[in-house]
């Protein structure tokens, strides 16, 4: 199967060639220069190679075509305090490192969302770190900039792990306005508790796989007297 050209922009972002993303995305825009999600890819690319300018324009032509489009909107404030030549300082993950793991894994939202700058800075796939205080967890940036905090049980179970010796991998899964969600990853587990999971009882969660058609039809059924049951699948 020949494999479009958005599949290889979007290949050639999570490798960080940016300068080959860069010729892809234009030959896309070639013909389809009203694409939005080229035209975001472009404007990322451009801004990972220190070309603030033609980031900031091309983000600005996709407001003109969607003016709430979430990813320019966000990424356009984050540029404007930088000038040519800046490339920000972070630390990207693989797409293999959202691989889910019963146990070692989880998805959750943060609480005390931080600083709105610092938010808006943020993007899916930056690897960022956690900051134990004795009776919380912090979430900061690869800098030290808090983002958010773990929620209270959580932090209270994974505290007592990392004194004994615990790692983790806390990755930012999504943003959206003050909603920061992460993806945790244990990476290494203390040999004195072997058998502690740090996430334990948990469900892997593939809501986002169920097919439209089963959320929230009417399927009958019959019971064992021939009448018809109607159950809501949700």
């Amino acid at each position: 199967m020949e494999i479009s050209l958005a599949q290889k922009a979007i290949s050639c972002a999570l490798q960080g060639n940016w300068e080959e993303a860069i010729k892809i995305n234009l030959e896309i825009l070639e013909s389809s220069p009203q694409d939005v999600d080229s035209l975001n890819r472009l404007a990322k690319a451009y801004a990972e190679i220190g070309e603030i300018d033609e980031a900031k324009k091309t983000a600005q032509k996709v407001l003109k075509i969607d003016p709430v489009n979430p990813i320019a909107s966000r990424s356009l404030p984050k540029w404007e305090s930088m000038k040519n030549g800046d490339v920000q300082s972070r630390k990207f993950s693989s797409p293999e490192s959202f691989l889910e793991d019963p146990g070692k894994t989880k998805i959750l939202n943060l609480v005390n969302p931080g600083d709105d700058q610092v938010i808006a800075s943020l993007d899916s796939g930056d690897i960022v770190k956690l900051l134990p205080h004795p009776h919380s967890i912090a979430v900061v940036t690869d800098n030290n900039k808090y983002i958010g905090k773990l929620p209270d049980d959580l932090a209270a179970r994974l505290r007592n792990l990392i004194k004994a010796g615990n790692k983790y991998l806390v990755l930012i899964k999504s943003v959206e306005g003050k909603v920061i969600t992460v993806f945790m990853r244990e990476t290494e587990r203390s040999e004195s508790s072997p058998q502690v999971q740090s996430f334990p009882g948990e469900k892997l969660d593939y809501v986002s796989f169920t097919p439209p058609e089963l959320i929230h039809k009417d399927i009958p059924m019959m019971d064992n007297g021939g009448e018809e049951i109607v159950e809501e699948i949700a």
